[in-house]
């Protein structure tokens, strides 16, 4: 199944337009909305009144980003299952020394030690998959730009297996991501094998970058995936 489950309507793309790329290229959407802390919605009743006045285009699907840690203490169990699915990412978090980083904005990311950090990272992972109620996780294996290009030297077998195991006992799907060409090939094979499913994404940033998942599409090819190996909503 050809699906995006990961469309914003930012940077001046409407509705329409994203239904339009959508037929073109024979795909199904999921439109996501962040919620959590500075990140959009912020508040249950908000939320609440937007999702029962969401008027839901046929043929789509209505999605929760959330953001940071906090989203489970800002929103209560009944508006979080009026989505018809929610993921997260492991963008933001907390370190050892209380910093709360973003780690898309380098002047809020603390490395350090790349070791170090990719071990707090993986730490991370596993307590959101273990402890939050998500569907998918998304932008799945990101690392900050100053050691992104280490990532096949930071994402070991060993950090590998450890998310797998977290994905495959809480049965939670890993996003492929076409804007960030992530996770590795050698990774989403690795999480094939250890039974995990996968979902597609595009996550783009306005209406120029809402493209036709081409990453994705290769990473099927490459990797022997299949209608089982997906994750639908």
């Amino acid at each position: 199944p050809l699906m995006d489950l990961h469309v914003h309507l930012k940077g001046g793309l409407t509705l329409e337009e994203a239904l339009t790329n959508a037929r073109k290229y024979g795909f199904t959407y999921g439109i996501a909305y962040n919620c959590g802390l500075k990140m959009g919605f912020e508040s249950d009743d908000s939320l609440r009144t937007f999702v029962q006045n969401y008027e839901k285009p046929a043929g789509t699907y209505l999605a929760m980003q959330a953001e940071g840690r906090e989203w489970l203490d800002m929103f209560s169990p009944e508006t979080i299952d009026l989505f018809d699915y929610v993921f997260t990412d492991s963008m933001t978090w907390t370190n050892k020394n209380g910093m709360r980083m973003r780690l898309w904005i380098p002047e809020e990311t603390e490395i350090g030690d790349p070791q170090d950090f990719m071990d707090q990272l993986v730490e991370n992972i596993e307590a959101i998959l273990d402890s939050e109620p998500i569907d998918i996780y998304v932008n799945a294996t990101y690392l900050p730009d100053a050691i992104s290009a280490n990532y096949d030297e930071l994402w070991t077998p060993e950090r590998m297996d450890r998310v797998i195991r977290a994905l495959k006992r809480n049965k939670v799907a890993m996003e492929i991501s076409a804007r960030y060409k992530i996770p590795s090939e050698d990774f989403i094979k690795r999480a094939k094998a250890g039974g995990v499913k996968f979902t597609f994404g595009t996550n783009n940033a306005g209406a120029d970058d809402l493209g036709r998942l081409e990453y994705c599409l290769d990473m099927i090819r490459n990797c022997d995936l299949n209608k089982e190996d997906v994750w639908v909503p």
